[in-house]
């Protein structure tokens, strides 16, 4: 590993980020970005789905909000992103209680099949919105 790849890592650990992408010297190579969001209300959605439908976007979203101030909103939030994940090809998925994680077609999310029935808070678990 050369010194100026290993010092821009660590400079960017620092700041508690890292970048991911594909090897910058391959042609069309693009970044991909994990980004959080937040959902206030339905029209907060709007940024999340043309990142989603830009396909270089993972989009990590914070649900809380919405979900403490109106559940019939979220619920249609929720189906929108949903819908828009099925028409890119992409995957949707909950994390714990209030996140969940929209990826376009190059990802896909991992799903435990476990058995065993979840805690009651299990921040571990994932939800499936198929």
């Amino acid at each position: 590993m050369s010194g100026s790849g290993s010092e821009i890592i660590h400079e960017a650990e620092e700041e508690g980020y890292v970048e991911l992408g594909t090897d910058e010297g391959a042609p069309g190579s693009s970044k991909i970005t994990v980004r959080p969001f937040v959902i206030d209300d339905f029209e907060s959605i709007k940024p999340i789905l043309d990142s989603l439908r830009e396909g270089h976007t993972i989009a990590l979203v914070n649900i809380k909000p919405l979900k403490d101030k109106d559940l019939v909103e979220l619920k249609r939030a929720i189906n929108k992103l949903k819908k828009t994940c099925d028409a890119i090809e992409g995957d949707i998925a909950g994390f714990g209680d209030n996140w969940i994680a929209a990826v376009p077609s190059f990802a896909h999310i991992h799903r435990n099949k476990a058995k065993v029935a979840p805690k009651k808070e299990n921040l571990g678990s994932v939800t499936d919105y198929d």
